[in-house]
């Protein structure tokens, strides 16, 4: 990973030794692969056997994450709208996307050139952000897009420069398996490292404000888990890196890691296909959704767990 870089602050030094391999390549045992994708197929034709005949299930870490935290509020209804701080995540990721593939003849882009040309592309899609940003006032896509150039901004003054040679790759989908009524499916922020035979060279990157929390190293897993699933070769590591505090948290990918994202993410889908498909009545935990859930003003345990925070605090 350190061919061709020079003159890194001691910022992005610090991330580089983190992601970087230290001793032998890392190779995981073909057999424990193949019992793990085993495993994991045979589950899913459990469980597919117990829903309707045209019922589908799509899985990702959100949902798994939701059901495991409060179920009852993983049923309530999916109200997303745009906002300046969700919209600001999507457009920096389309801005890193842009650095990649940067046409060298043009010259390094400054990161308000990458926040304009991403917000741009975004505004003449069709999907749900395009329609947003076509619908801000010239003040608000202002703030907007200062506010997307800061996180930029710290990517590239904080991230060690990503050479073509490591084949990074922003916003990469990831699904499987590719048939049957349920999809286990997740989009990375940034992918980098080459296949080589049975090695495990890829690194899985997860962007972040704010501060950690064992849900991330929770998502990472489950990313983890679908890349050995689909190429059948695990990552080496995964790793989220907090823009506001410039540091990058990494864990080397490890057959308990696997084993344990594969035992989390069937107790998800179990749970789902209960709730969704089969009308099991929700259980409340209260948890850190209680902060933002619609029905936190009349649920007795959720303002239990409010209350008692805020006299922690």
């Amino acid at each position: 990973m350190t061919d061709g870089i020079d003159g890194l602050s001691p910022v992005q030094q610090r991330t580089l030794d983190v992601l970087r391999r230290s001793g032998d390549p890392v190779v995981f045992d073909a057999g424990f692969v193949d019992d793990i994708r085993d495993e994991m197929r045979a589950a899913l034709d459990h469980f597919a056997a117990r829903l309707g005949a045209d019922e589908e299930v799509w899985i990702s870490k959100h949902r798994i994450a939701s059901v495991l935290e409060c179920e009852e509020h993983h049923l309530l209804p999916d109200e997303f709208e745009w906002t300046s701080a969700n919209a600001n995540g999507t457009i920096a990721h389309k801005a890193i996307e842009l650095l990649l593939s940067w046409p060298q003849r043009r010259g390094e882009p400054t990161p308000i050139d990458l926040v304009d040309e991403a917000m741009s592309r975004l505004g003449d899609e069709s999907r749900s952000i395009g329609q947003w940003i076509e619908t801000l006032s010239p003040a608000d896509e202002a703030d907007v897009r200062s506010q997307t150039t800061v996180r930029v901004t710290q990517f590239l003054e904080n991230f060690p420069p990503l050479s073509r040679r490591w084949a990074p790759v922003t916003e990469a989908s990831i699904r499987w398996p590719n048939s049957g009524p349920i999809t286990l499916s997740g989009k990375v922020d940034l992918l980098f490292g080459r296949p080589n035979g049975r090695e495990s060279r890829k690194v899985i990157i997860d962007l972040k404000t704010g501060r950690p929390n064992a849900r991330h190293r929770q998502d990472l897993a489950f990313y983890a888990l679908l890349e050995t699933l689909v190429r059948e070769v695990p990552p080496r590591k995964v790793a989220t890196f907090y823009l506001d505090a410039a540091e990058a948290q990494a864990d080397d990918v490890s057959e308990r890691m696997l084993e344990t994202a594969m035992r989390r993410t069937l107790d998800g889908l179990h749970r789902i296909i209960e709730l969704e498909s089969e009308g099991r009545a929700p259980t409340r935990r209260p948890g850190v959704t209680c902060r933002w859930c619609a029905i936190n003003d009349s649920c007795e345990v959720g303002v239990a767990y409010l209350d008692a925070r805020r006299a922690s605090d």
